[in-house]
C-alpha cells in the first residue's frame, strides 16, 4: 500500500501521539489499580486471620481465666485445622507460652512482641522463620473483669499472600495486555476505515492526475473533512482545465497575431520596394509615351511604323497601370475619413469600370435601388478597392453577368460582387489576397488588385472573403463595421 511509503505516516502518528500515550495512561491507571487491589487482597487475607482469632477469643479467654489448659489446646487445634492458619499460640499475662498448635513455638524476640501486644492491643506483623515469611496476628485475652490475662497469636504463611497476590497481578497484567491489544486493533481498524481508505483513494486519484489525466475527478464521500478536500481538489482541477483551455486559446491568438505581424512586416517591405521601383519607372515611362505620341503625329496610323508606335503606347499604358498599382500597394498615406453614403461609393466605382464593361460586353447589375446607409469612410480608398473587385469580376465573367449588392446585418455592412465565371479553386482561396499572387495567365495580371483592396478594407477595420456565387462563379465580400451617422 502507498500508505506505508513513509515511516512517518498518519497511522504512525496516531500510534505515537494517540495510542501510546493512551496505553501509558491505561498502564499507569492499571498499575495503580493493581497496587490498590493487591493491598485490598492482602488486607482481606489479614482480616481472615483476624476472624479466626476472634472466633476462638472468648473460649480461650474463659479457659485461661480458669486455667483449663486442655480446653485451650482444643481451641488452638480447631483453629489450626483451618487451611489459612499456619500456627496458633496462647501466652499468659507475663508473656509465657501456655499452649501451641502448629510449628515450634516463637522465639524469645516474638515473646517480647507478645508481651508488647498485651499492652498495645491487637496488631499484625510479618516475621521470617528460617527463610519462610510468616504473618502473625496478636489479640489480647481478657477475663470476666476485662483485665488482660493473656495473648493469642495466630500465624499464616507469607507464601499464601505472595501466591494470591501473584495470581491477582498476573490476571491484571493479562487484562491490561488484552486491553492494549484491543485498543491497537481498534486504532488500526478505525484508522483504515475512517482515514486510510480515503487517503488511499486520494493517492490513486493524484497519481492519475500526475499522469496527465486532467479530466479525472475524485468521488466526494467519507467524513466531512475528506468531502471538503475532494471538492476543493475537483474545483482546483476544473480551474486548471479552464486555465489550460484559455492559455491554449491565447496561444493560438498570439500565434495568429504573430503570423499577421510577420505578414504585415513583409508587406511593408514589399510595399516600400514596390513604391520605390514604381517611382523610378514613372518618369521614363512618361517620356516613352510622350515620344511615341509625337512620332505618331508625323506617321500614318495605318503604316507599319504607326502600328508599332500604337503598340508601344499600349504597352506603356499597361506598364503605367502596373506602376499605379505598385504605388497604390506601397502607399501609406493617413486615412481621410468622412461620412459618405454607400450609394455614392458604388456609383463612383461603377463609373471607373463602365468603359471596360462596355468593351468586354458585360452588364453590371446593381441589386439595390436605395442609397444605402451613411457611414464614415475614406471613399477614395474604398472606391479603389471596390473598383478592383469589379475589374476582376469583368475579367472572370463568362456570359456577361456581374451583380453588385449590399446589405446590413449585425452592425456590419456587406458589399458583394458576384460573377458568372469559372470560380476560384478552394486551394487558392487562402492565398488570394497575398501580394503578387494571381490565377491569371502571364501578362494578364500583377496579383496586386485584390491585395490593394484587402489593404484598404483592413484600414477600415473590415474583412474580405471569397465565397461561391449564386451565378456559378465567385463572390467577393467586403465586410465593414457599420457606424452610421446622419447625412
Amino acid at each position: 500500500m502507498p500508505f506505508f511509503a513513509s515511516p512517518y505516516s498518519l497511522r504512525a502518528a496516531l500510534l505515537g501521539f494517540v495510542l501510546f500515550p493512551l496505553l501509558l495512561v491505561v498502564l499507569l491507571a492499571g498499575w495503580s489499580g493493581l497496587r490498590s487491589l493487591e493491598s485490598h487482597v492482602e488486607k482481606r487475607m489479614q482480616q481472615d486471620i483476624e476472624l479466626v482469632a476472634r472466633a476462638i477469643q472468648l473460649p480461650l479467654s474463659d479457659a485461661l481465666a480458669h486455667d483449663r489448659l486442655n480446653q485451650i489446646q482444643q481451641a488452638l487445634d480447631s483453629a489450626f485445622r483451618i487451611d489459612q492458619v499456619y500456627g496458633a499460640y496462647v501466652y499468659d499475662d507475663s508473656g509465657r507460652l501456655v499452649a501451641a498448635s502448629g510449628p515450634r513455638s516463637p522465639s524469645m524476640e516474638r515473646r517480647r512482641d507478645a508481651r508488647l501486644a498485651t499492652v498495645t492491643g491487637t496488631h499484625g506483623i510479618y516475621d521470617d522463620r528460617n527463610g519462610d515469611e510468616v504473618y502473625s496476628f496478636f489479640m489480647p485475652l481478657t477475663d470476666a473483669g476485662g483485665r488482660i490475662n493473656g495473648l493469642l497469636q495466630v500465624t499464616r504463611h507469607g507464601s499464601d499472600f505472595r501466591d494470591d497476590l501473584a495470581q491477582v497481578r498476573s490476571r491484571s497484567l493479562l487484562a491490561l495486555a488484552g486491553v492494549g491489544l484491543l485498543l491497537l486493533a481498534i486504532v488500526f481498524w478505525g484508522q483504515q476505515r475512517v482515514v486510510g481508505r480515503h487517503v488511499d483513494r486520494l493517492v490513486v486519484f493524484m497519481a492519475l492526475v500526475g499522469q496527465g489525466d486532467r479530466t479525472a475527478r475524485v468521488k466526494v464521500e467519507g467524513p466531512h473533512e475528506f468531502r471538503v478536500l475532494a471538492e476543493a481538489m475537483n474545483r482546483m482541477l476544473a480551474g486548471i482545465q479552464r486555465s489550460t483551455a484559455e492559455l491554449e486559446i491565447q496561444r493560438q491568438r498570439q500565434n495568429t497575431l504573430e503570423d499577421r505581424l510577420r505578414q504585415s512586416e513583409k508587406l511593408v517591405a514589399i510595399g516600400q520596394l514596390a513604391a520605390g521601383v514604381a517611382h523610378e519607372l514613372g518618369t521614363p515611362l512618361g517620356v516613352i509615351n510622350g515620344q511615341a505620341q509625337r512620332a505618331l503625329r508625323h506617321t500614318s496610323p495605318e503604316s507599319s511604323p504607326g502600328q508599332a508606335l500604337k503598340k508601344i503606347r499600349g504597352e506603356v499604358q499597361r506598364m503605367d497601370r502596373i506602376v499605379r498599382q505598385l504605388l497604390d500597394f506601397g502607399r501609406r498615406n493617413p486615412s481621410r475619413t468622412r461620412p459618405e453614403p454607400v450609394g455614392r461609393l458604388v456609383a463612383a466605382a461603377l463609373s471607373q469600370v463602365a468603359e471596360q464593361a462596355r468593351e468586354a460586353g458585360v452588364k453590371i447589375t446593381v441589386l439595390n435601388d436605395d442609397p444605402g446607409p451613411t457611414m464614415p469612410m475614406d471613399r477614395i480608398r474604398l472606391e479603389q478597392a471596390l473598383t478592383n473587385l469589379l475589374r476582376n469580376a469583368l475579367q472572370a465573367s463568362s456570359t456577361g453577368q456581374v451583380h453588385l449588392s449590399w446589405s446590413t446585418t449585425g452592425g456590419w455592412l456587406e458589399l458583394r460582387v458576384d460573377d458568372d465565371g469559372p470560380g476560384i479553386d478552394p486551394a487558392h482561396r487562402k492565398r488570394l489576397f497575398e501580394p503578387f499572387f494571381t490565377t491569371k495567365s502571364v501578362g494578364s495580371g500583377t496579383g496586386l488588385g485584390l491585395s490593394v483592396a484587402h489593404g484598404a478594407v483592413t484600414e477600415h477595420h473590415g474583412e474580405m472573403s471569397v465565397e461561391d456565387s449564386p451565378l456559378g462563379g465567385a463572390r467577393l465580400v467586403i465586410r465593414l463595421p457599420l457606424e452610421t451617422v446622419d447625412a
